[in-house]
């Protein structure tokens, strides 16, 4: 199917988008590494760096949710990530800790991204069910991985503002996972893949 000028024109502006922020994400967590060598920051930037390669390759979608409340929750997700702030205070564990914790969350969002490939994609759609891997265990094992790289992030960076950015970050997060499952609802293959793994982010949990 031949996209729409509107559907190419919106394609677009997210993809400028996503370059846009990550650019900003970079100067200034580069800026602190320069400055005080704490690396958990650059684990962030790596992380987010597949966003960007990713959001580029991504295969057209089956379905795309164009709701406006699927764009705010996407855009809500995707644009407090880059309003973080490495600050100077100190942090109740050390960078080494921290950048283990980010490490691994780094780890599962790279495996899940490099199992996922072009079907990646930002708002809730339908690019094809993926189900080996990490998706055997959660149904959102790279949100997972962000959630878990953010903890980190904020515990390395502690401020009233990074808390709230990532509250109200990873909050649309979540329920960004939660409407790309109904945007996969009526796909008979997700279904079945989500008889067998009921766990959305967290397995025991959620």
């Amino acid at each position: 199917m031949t996209a729409s000028p509107r559907e190419r024109v919106f394609d677009l502006c997210a993809r400028a988008l996503v370059c846009a922020l990550f650019t900003m994400l970079s100067v200034r967590l580069l800026a602190d590494f320069l400055h005080t060598g704490r690396v958990t920051g650059l684990l962030l930037l790596a992380s987010e760096s597949l966003v960007v390669v990713l959001t580029l390759l991504r295969r057209r979608a089956q379905f795309v949710d164009r709701s406006a409340v699927a764009a705010a929750v996407t855009i809500v997700s995707i644009a407090a990530i880059p309003l973080l702030r490495p600050v100077s205070a100190l942090s109740p564990v050390g960078d080494t800790v921290t950048a283990i914790i980010s490490a691994l969350g780094l780890a599962l969002v790279v495996v899940g991204k490099i199992t996922l490939g072009r079907s990646f994609g930002l708002v809730p759609a339908n690019r094809g069910v993926v189900v080996r891997g990490p998706y055997t265990f959660v149904r959102h094992p790279i949100y997972t991985g962000y959630l878990v790289t953010h903890v980190a992030f904020v515990v390395a960076h502690p401020s009233p503002w990074n808390v709230i950015v990532l509250v109200v970050g990873d909050t649309a997060l979540i329920v960004r996972a939660l409407m790309e499952e109904r945007a996969l609802s009526a796909d008979a293959a997700y279904q079945g893949y989500c008889q067998r793994v009921g766990w959305h982010l967290v397995p025991g949990v959620f």
